[in-house]
């Protein structure tokens, strides 16, 4: 998978919450206003892009751009998308969310990214990953799907809260794969307490046995050969996992159920114990996707429930879908 940034809400996302607000048109225009501002600089700045440079890519004023930025956009027409699309390096699947929304319907059928992570073809899977979105955003946990490399293909905002605090990285961002992440991102063992035995060795395994299963699998190929490439991994693949798996069992490599230990970036969380939860349906299997949601316990004063990590934050970004891995009137 590419290294892209998280996407933004779906069409469906945004009508559901502004349903659900009594105040007038104006105020939910607002809303929907800023949500679009802060999904293009966040993209902007994931890339390492300032404006002038964005501004450059897409051969208009800086000052131009400024104002799209800032929302002061009267039109939003497919060219206009289309080129923002092509600036940002999107995706397929990140484009069709560009569009959605920013004018509320489909790119045109012209648009066409790589081959690799694009949204299912099947009409009925992507409504369903638009429901799931919502269904994902409504838990105040750190939620995500994986398919069987660990590519990411959707998160929720308690996810990107939990992550927040780490650094751009080619390959190994955490909303991109989330065992690469784990295995080779320098900020990994800042966020996931207990790095090495917690929660290395254990995706290690759980590595091990999916390459087993499709040993020509390129995507899993091109993790083995990067922890070829590292010898710490290497060391901890060829002889840490066979002598842990003896030690502890098979069982202990299983994802669902498994207690572990984050440093949430939110001060009110901090060290805190999390489950994790692996599950699937019927929809998801025929899509190969997995969520695990990690399950956090709740600090001592602090109440269970909506008031969990990244609530507030959940309300400005809605549940973004990550190309299987973010732009007003």
């Amino acid at each position: 998978m590419p290294h892209l940034a998280a996407v933004g809400p779906s069409d469906g996302l945004v009508r559901a919450g502004e349903e659900r607000l009594t105040g007038d048109d104006s105020a939910r225009g607002a809303v929907r206003s800023e949500r679009r501002k802060e999904l293009l600089r966040q993209r902007r700045e994931e890339l390492g892009l300032s404006q002038e440079d964005l501004a450059a890519r897409l051969r208009i004023s800086v000052r131009a751009y400024g104002n799209w930025e800032r929302g002061l956009v009267k039109e939003w027409t497919d060219r206009k998308l289309l080129a923002l699309a092509e600036a940002l390096e999107m995706s397929e699947r990140q484009c069709f969310w560009l569009f959605r929304v920013m004018v509320d319907r489909d790119p045109p059928p012209t648009w066409r990214a790589a081959e690799e992570n694009r949204l299912p073809e099947d009409p009925a899977q992507r409504d369903y990953l638009c429901d799931y979105a919502a269904l994902m955003e409504a838990v105040p946990y750190p939620s995500f799907l994986v398919d069987h490399r660990w590519d990411v293909a959707l998160t929720n905002s308690a996810f990107d809260k939990l992550f927040q605090t780490v650094r751009p990285h080619p390959t190994a961002l955490p909303d991109d794969n989330f065992l690469r992440f784990v295995l080779f991102h320098p900020d990994a063992a800042a966020v996931l307490e207990d790095h090495e035995p917690a929660w290395c060795v254990p995706l290690l395994a759980r590595f091990a046995t999916a390459l087993a299963a499709s040993p020509d699998d390129e995507g899993l190929r091109s993790i083995r050969q990067e922890v070829a490439r590292d010898p710490f991994m290497e060391a901890a693949y060829r002889y840490g996992v066979p002598h842990w798996l003896s030690t502890h069992g098979s069982d202990a490599a299983e994802q669902d159920g498994a207690v572990r230990t984050v440093r949430h970036p939110d001060p009110g969380w901090g060290l805190v114990r999390c489950r994790m939860v692996a599950e699937s349906s019927r929809m998801l299997d025929a899509m190969g996707l997995t969520r695990i949601t990690l399950v956090l316990s709740t600090p001592q004063g602090r109440p269970a429930g909506p008031a969990g990590p990244g609530q507030g934050f959940a309300h400005q970004q809605g549940a973004r879908l990550r190309a299987v891995p973010s732009l007003g009137d």
